[in-house]
């Protein structure tokens, strides 16, 4: 099994140190048409909420799972722990489907 700098399972699951960017010929963009930030991937779109893109573009390759997590936890007040089941959740399921890396 191979595994990624982090110590990650290279197959998609995301460690603390994992620093989650948008996949190969993936982009964020705005769409006019929907009046909505989406996900543009190779014949698919992926519409995000205020919440997901947020997550979205903290996903710059260098910025760490932990970091992404510390900063939504002090920008919303919220509990961590429970910041972190949401990041998580949403970028495995954005890894499963291809349209993030790590």
């Amino acid at each position: 099994m191979r595994m990624d700098k982090s110590g990650a399972a290279a197959l998609g699951i995301l460690g603390p140190t994992s620093c989650p960017r948008l996949a190969a010929g993936v982009r964020l963009t705005f769409d006019r048409t929907r009046e909505n930030w989406i996900l543009l991937a190779p014949e698919r779109v992926f519409m995000l909420d205020e919440v997901s893109l947020e997550i979205v573009q903290k996903c710059d390759g260098a910025t760490s799972l932990a970091m992404i997590v510390d900063d939504l936890a002090r920008n919303y007040s919220a509990d961590r722990d429970e910041i972190e089941l949401d990041v998580r959740k949403l970028l495995q399921d954005l890894l499963d489907k291809k349209v993030m890396a790590i």
